[in-house]
């Protein structure tokens, strides 16, 4: 049997809000479909708009939900923090979590994990997404930055939308890379023959990379520097697949390899105007354990010196 929690309205307000004061443990997303869902009734009738006004002392019934509550299951999940001030944090995410929820995803998230350690996000807006500026790849690991405020999120993603952030990857690809360095300005949308991947095609969205060889082992491997300046669904994926040079081991653009158990792409930098005080920063994400591996068994492989990394900038 579906728990039943009985509380009365504080104060006069909208319903769902009157709910989230009563419950925190509930996020206003999980609130609101609730009260849409026919979940809760206020003084014996049920009620399916989350914005009806309630009195306060209002009676409301809730039939609390029986699936797990993912932010706090989200607790245990470690948050590598780079930067953090009363607007802004950013975070190196580690390779394997996805960043919100989504259709088919029913694990726990990178914004469940910031939710069960800043709250206040859940008040961002009425969404599961309140407090994502921008989005990696699952299984994409380095740097991402999120918004604790509502003021916040907008100036940020008004930042990437006007294309005035700096995103540098690092990414190891196969084959031998020629020319070393080169722009790939290849519109990019739905793959006509799987619509679930992306592909080159025409009248796509626009969508702009400029990539650098940092170190070449033999004809087989490359570790590139990357840079965006779009930032479309599987850009560097695809973009570097259409080149002739996969990523090593994406699952969807190219193939498995003994190398490495994800594809070999890390949000290395990242530079943005920060909300709080209006200053420039750049952020930058050491390469995680997998990768530096990965490297490192190519260097000793084809006896290759590391090479400097950092070459892109403003």
């Amino acid at each position: 049997m579906t728990p039943t929690r009985h509380i009365l309205a504080a104060a006069d307000d909208r319903l769902d809000r009157a709910i989230v004061a009563a419950m925190p443990e509930l996020s206003r997303s999980q609130v609101r479909r609730l009260i849409e869902d026919g979940e809760v009734s206020l003084d014996g009738r049920v009620v399916q708009k989350p914005a009806v006004h309630v009195s306060a002392g209002a009676q409301i019934h809730v039939e609390e939900p029986v699936t797990p509550d993912l932010d706090l299951e989200a607790r245990d999940v470690p948050l590598a923090i780079l930067y953090e001030d009363e607007e802004t944090l950013v975070l190196n995410k580690q390779p394997g979590l996805v960043v919100h929820p989504r259709a088919g995803v029913h694990a726990v998230t990178l914004i469940n994990a910031v939710r069960a350690r800043y709250p206040e996000v859940r008040e961002i807006d009425d969404s599961d997404r309140g407090g994502i500026v921008h989005r990696l790849d699952r299984d994409t690991s380095g740097a991402i930055a999120l918004a604790k405020t509502e003021a916040a999120q907008f100036a940020m993603k008004e930042q990437w939308r006007m294309r005035e952030t700096l995103k540098v990857y690092t990414a190891l690809v196969e084959g031998f890379v020629d020319p070393p360095e080169g722009i790939i300005d290849a519109p990019l949308g739905p793959d006509p023959s799987e619509p679930s991947r992306r592909a080159v095609v025409d009248h796509g969205q626009s969508a702009r990379t400029q990539y650098r060889v940092l170190e070449q082992y033999g004809d087989d491997y490359a570790l590139l520097e990357v840079r965006i300046f779009t930032g479309r669904t599987h850009q560097i994926r695809v973009h570097m697949q259409a080149i002739g040079h996969p990523v090593v081991a994406d699952y969807t653009y190219g193939r498995p390899s003994e190398l490495i158990g994800r594809q070999a792409l890390h949000a290395a930098r990242l530079g943005f105007t920060l909300a709080s005080n209006g200053a420039w920063r750049e952020f930058q994400a050491p390469l995680p354990d997998d990768m530096r591996a990965a490297v490192d068994a190519l260097r000793a492989r084809y006896r290759v010196q590391p090479a400097e990394q950092q070459v892109f900038s403003r």
